[in-house]
């Protein structure tokens, strides 16, 4: 995942830049599975480009590694870790569910994402992670216009997790469906406040453009 704030000025060639070679230019390595870009409805950074992958080892691959050295003139003067006034580049590894079904590992990026980005004191760690995959996650789940949450951990950045709920709209979330199960099983109060979220955490996505291999 890449987040990035771009100078106004900059944006409808970076916008250009993105969806006419940098996602197709990444999508030609082999493990990199599909590509989407996304632009914040709440919170920030605006700009969010989502990468899905075999797994964190592709971004070793020599081939990936010479893409990043040798960039073009565009992606010399248009990419987010040179212009962008906020740059962020995260690797995750999914921890939850523990394996990929097949009709996730097929589907379409989600038209629209909320994503919370949080730590945990580590006395608290094992028990918040049962709680998260086997209450929070799957009641969340029972909500009208999720179409599923998925749980990661960060390879490369901070901080160490990351929730992602997949949504057919991007206000899911404002329902009192979704509302309803912050408070309905008696661990979440006291599981919730344990989390550490960074600031704007959690805040929501809308897609704007996606490629697939």
């Amino acid at each position: 995942m890449v987040w990035c704030e771009v100078p106004e000025h900059q944006e409808e060639e970076f916008n250009r830049w993105y969806n006419e070679e940098h996602l197709a230019e990444r999508l030609s390595v082999s493990g990199i599975l599909s590509a989407a870009r996304y632009e914040a409805v709440s919170s920030g950074p605006k700009h969010l480009a989502l990468y899905e992958l075999e797994s964190p080892a592709v971004m070793e691959l020599p081939e990936y590694l010479e893409l990043r050295r040798v960039p073009t003139e565009w992606s010399r003067r248009m990419s987010p870790e040179f212009i962008g006034t906020v740059f962020i580049r995260n690797v995750y590894e999914q921890v939850f569910p523990s394996t990929v079904p097949a009709e996730t590992a097929g589907s379409p990026m989600a038209p629209a994402l909320q994503i919370g980005r949080m730590g945990i004191p580590p006395e608290t760690e094992n028990e918040w992670h049962g709680w998260y995959n086997t209450v929070y996650v799957p009641n969340y789940e029972k909500v009208p216009g999720v179409i599923r949450g998925r749980r990661y951990r960060a390879v490369v950045g901070e901080p160490a997790y990351l929730t992602m709920y997949e949504f057919e709209h991007e206000a899911v979330s404002q329902s009192a469906e979704w509302a309803y199960q912050q408070t309905v099983h008696p661990d979440n109060e006291r599981m919730r406040a344990a989390m550490q979220h960074v600031a704007g955490s959690p805040g929501i996505w809308k897609k704007t453009f996606e490629l697939v291999r």
